[in-house]
Parts: C-alpha cells; sequence; structure tokens
C-alpha cells in the first residue's frame, strides 16, 4: 500500500475530512490533499502526519509492515 492510500486509509478511520486533518497537522488543504493523490510529501510532513495518526514513518513509507512506534 502506498503512502497516498495510507494516509486516506488513517483519515477514514477517524471520520475526517481532508480539510480537518489539514487543519490538524499544520496544513493546506490543498497540500493535504495533493498527498493524498500521491504527489511526494516532504520529510516534515511525513514526521506531522506520522504523529498526528501515531503510527511509524517506516510503515507510512512502507519500510516495515508494523504499523505501531516503537518507543
Amino acid at each position: 500500500m502506498a503512502f497516498a492510500e495510507k494516509i486516506r486509509l488513517l483519515r477514514k478511520e477517524r471520520n475526517m475530512t481532508q480539510a480537518e486533518v489539514a487543519a490538524k497537522v499544520g496544513l493546506a488543504t490543498r497540500g493535504y490533499q495533493n498527498m493524498e493523490l500521491g504527489s511526494e510529501p516532504r520529510y516534515k510532513n511525513i514526521l506531522r502526519i506520522a504523529n498526528f495518526y501515531d503510527v511509524s514513518v517506516d510503515w507510512l513509507m512502507s519500510r516495515t509492515e508494523k504499523r505501531e512506534i516503537n518507543r
């Protein structure tokens, strides 16, 4: 599953709109929409999204199947 699909899945699991998530992570709505459509995210935006959804960056970037953060 690609990054765009994962953030769409996470957003839908929380029953939120793209605008709501964008506001929570400090992005413009259009910027968040573009990421869900497949544009390459900047590193700082990956971190913001991972922190908001409480998932690992490695999972978001398909480096592991483990969704949880190692603490």
